[in-house]
């Protein structure tokens, strides 16, 4: 899939916001540590990715009730869905200068069509050294679910079933889909977020 950016601007994919508020002490300290044990750029966006893939719980998983919202929250709790954790990798990243921003796919709730549809995030990462975009999903790994970091193929969480309708949009964004903010924004219980509270279409 050829991916599209909504801005031409490479700054405009380092803007810090409430989502990602990369000024936050706890997000520089983290960001900062991981960016001097890397080697170079590749090895930072990877430990970043791996740090928020691994050592963030999805909420749903963990059947949390609590709604983590903007990248210093997602942190201070170690919880959040894919909106939020999204958030947070594209603090980390921003802090040290590399250029991120959000993806989506609407994807099945369940395992089947009849389960309904739900917008799925995740997050593209521009490379200076590689001179391109590659996608990573941080949503958390489990049983059945197998992301990776990935120069070449994409090892995304979800691979598109285009049989029961599910969908990329090839298209990067600057900031988090307002459809995805106002969920976050509304609920106040997780799990009744995430079964019946997420929106199907952007």
């Amino acid at each position: 899939m050829k991916l599209s950016c909504e801005s031409d601007t490479l700054e405009d994919y380092l803007e810090e916001s409430e989502w990602a508020d990369y000024s936050h002490p706890s997000i520089r300290e983290l960001a900062d540590e991981l960016y001097r044990a890397s080697a170079d750029e590749v090895v930072f966006v990877q430990s970043a990715f791996e740090f928020v893939r691994d050592r963030i719980s999805h909420s749903w998983d963990i059947q949390s009730t609590r709604i983590t919202k903007g990248a210093s929250e997602v942190l201070r709790y170690q919880e959040g869905i894919c909106y939020a954790k999204s958030n947070l990798l594209c603090a980390l990243l921003r802090s040290q200068g590399v250029p991120s921003g959000y993806c989506y796919q609407r994807l099945t709730l369940g395992d089947t069509p009849d389960t309904g549809y739900v917008i799925h995030a995740l997050n593209a990462v521009y490379l200076r050294s590689l001179g391109r975009w590659i996608r990573l999903d941080a949503r958390g790994n489990k049983p059945g679910v197998d992301a990776r970091f990935s120069l070449d193929d994409e090892r995304l969480a979800f691979p598109i079933r285009e049989a029961y309708d599910e969908r990329d949009d090839p298209l990067i964004y600057k900031a988090p889909h307002p459809s995805t903010t106002a969920a976050l924004l509304r609920h106040s219980d997780c799990r009744a977020m995430y079964l019946h509270g997420l929106p199907s279409e952007l």
